[in-house]
């Protein structure tokens, strides 16, 4: 199954083979903002700039290996939990991101932690820009599994640029 051709949305069947180990390394640290142009002016006045692929709804700021995204508050709680009206107790709006260089890893990546004792809050759901789903550690942390066909990495899969 190409999860590509999938519709935005549409919830993808579970890993069932020998999942990979994740690299030690996380890509994204992702923020979610009550008002997304005053941070990214707070992070601006830092000197911290936006990438150019950043736009209205999601802000990129290379961090050298590492990328800080910035998205509102409301559209990355629905992101995660779907219409929910209230997100789990605990959520803070936070969350780190681990980029896979292929849609099917996203699958495999999520056995691997469910197999750890993750709970999988996402399962894995085609989006508009990829392919992701979200787990959280044993003491309630969030983590994105996430591929998208833009991001680019060096041979020890840093990001190399979050354009």
């Amino acid at each position: 199954m190409d999860i590509l051709q999938c519709a935005p949305g549409t919830r993808l069947p579970d890993f069932t083979g020998n999942a990979r180990p994740l690299r030690q390394r996380l890509h994204l640290v992702l923020l979610g903002v009550a008002d997304l142009a005053r941070s990214r002016a707070f992070f601006a006045s830092l000197g911290w700039r936006a990438c150019a692929s950043s736009d209205d709804g999601f802000v990129r700021i290379d961090m050298g290996g590492y990328a800080l995204g910035l998205l509102s508050w409301q559209h990355f709680s629905k992101e995660v939990f779907g219409h929910q009206q209230q997100p789990p107790t605990g959520y803070r709006g936070a969350a780190f991101a681990y980029l896979v260089d292929t849609p099917d890893a996203v699958a495999e990546c999520l056995a691997r932690a469910k197999s750890a004792g993750a709970t999988i809050v996402k399962p894995v759901t085609r989006t508009p820009w990829g392919v992701n789903g979200f787990f959280t550690c044993p003491d309630g942390h969030l983590f994105e599994i996430d591929f998208e066909p833009h991001w680019r990495f060096s041979e020890d899969h840093k990001l190399l640029s979050a354009t």
